[in-house]
């Protein structure tokens, strides 16, 4: 059965008003497919690096990697999954910006019956991303001081809680007193407003001079500087986004000059390649979003139909927390 979905297309690269709601024509599931109809969107700042074309991807596109819903349709071939699962998808397809698609069924998840939609699709991405960066990538020990740069976006938020479960002491970079209170209230030990204050200075300071073990960067090029004279002898920078642009022309010896430093630029998908990876970082997320050591805050909510101003709103430092489209 042929249906009609509402669906975020781009055709070329650029700012948020390249987004179009289009209407799409769904065929049914094919081989090894499913229907999924969305309940909720999850918003990432890799979608605006899909739409903006620093990551490059194959014009016309959908756009969105993560989204809660409930199977409908299931075509040959899917054993696994029944019209009327709740599942969850972070990718690596894209399209997630849709009322309904059609997707691999190995690139559905089971949502378990404790955690809502909402949750599923704001958390998922962001905590998947959490989990490898501080327990695989950097492998975080309790009492290392670590610096988290927008310590009140959405990773960012989920990176806080994660490392003060762990008992690293956590040091958070914001803008403003009202994203301060957010990354306080997630258990940030200490907060610099990188918008008043010297961002590295500030670290030494607070490490008696030291710096801190591992550097989490989301930002990029801004803030490229203040990693690098914020990190310990040896210490580690995973930079991990590019929120302002990316960090580019980097010289190694900056990395000797600065401590016999270690940098490392993950992505998710290599650390959740096999189905062994993906289950076991999956769970582990839902493992500490159910011992309440994580909470998700869904700072901000727009319909499907507001795609466009959803990226400028993140773009432009406007949201905290996580963000979620509505279809």
């Amino acid at each position: 059965m042929t249906t009609i979905a509402r669906a975020a297309r781009i055709n070329r690269t650029g700012g948020p008003d390249v987004i179009d709601i289009v209407d799409a024509t769904l065929a049914p599931p094919g081989l090894g497919e499913v229907r999924m109809r969305h309940t909720a969107i999850g918003l990432n700042f890799i979608d605006t690096y899909h739409r903006s074309g620093v990551y490059p991807v194959e014009l016309p596109s959908g756009l969105g990697l993560e989204a809660a819903g409930v199977v409908e349709q299931v075509g040959d071939g899917v054993t696994f999954w029944r019209a009327g699962d709740r599942v969850a998808t972070f990718g690596p397809h894209r399209g997630a910006y849709a009322s309904a698609r059609n997707l691999a069924a190995d690139a559905l998840l089971p949502i378990p019956d404790d955690i809502s939609d909402e949750i599923a699709a704001a958390a998922l991405l962001k905590g998947c991303t959490t989990e490898f960066l501080v327990e695989r990538c950097a492998r975080v020990e309790a009492g290392w001081p670590v610096l988290v740069h927008a310590a009140a976006g959405g990773v960012g938020l989920i990176l806080v809680q994660w490392l003060k479960a762990i008992g690293a002491r956590v040091i958070g970079t914001v803008s403003t007193e009202a994203k301060a209170a957010l990354a306080r209230e997630a258990g940030a030990d200490e907060i610099i407003l990188y918008t008043q204050e010297d961002t590295a200075a500030r670290v030494r300071e607070l490490t008696g001079g030291a710096g801190v073990r591992v550097v989490f960067d989301g930002v990029g090029m801004d803030t490229w500087a203040a990693s690098l004279a914020a990190t310990a002898l040896r210490g580690m920078i995973v930079s991990y986004g590019n929120a302002s642009a990316p960090v580019s022309g980097v010289n190694l010896g900056e990395l000797a000059a600065h401590g016999s430093l270690f940098v490392t630029r993950p992505t998710l998908f290599d650390y959740y390649r096999t189905a062994e990876e993906r289950r076991a970082g999956v769970d582990r997320l839902w493992q500490m979003l159910r011992s309440g050591q994580v909470q998700v805050t869904i700072g901000q909510r727009y319909s499907l139909e507001q795609a466009a101003q959803a990226h400028r709103d993140l773009e432009s430092r406007q949201t905290s927390g996580s963000t979620l489209l509505l279809p």
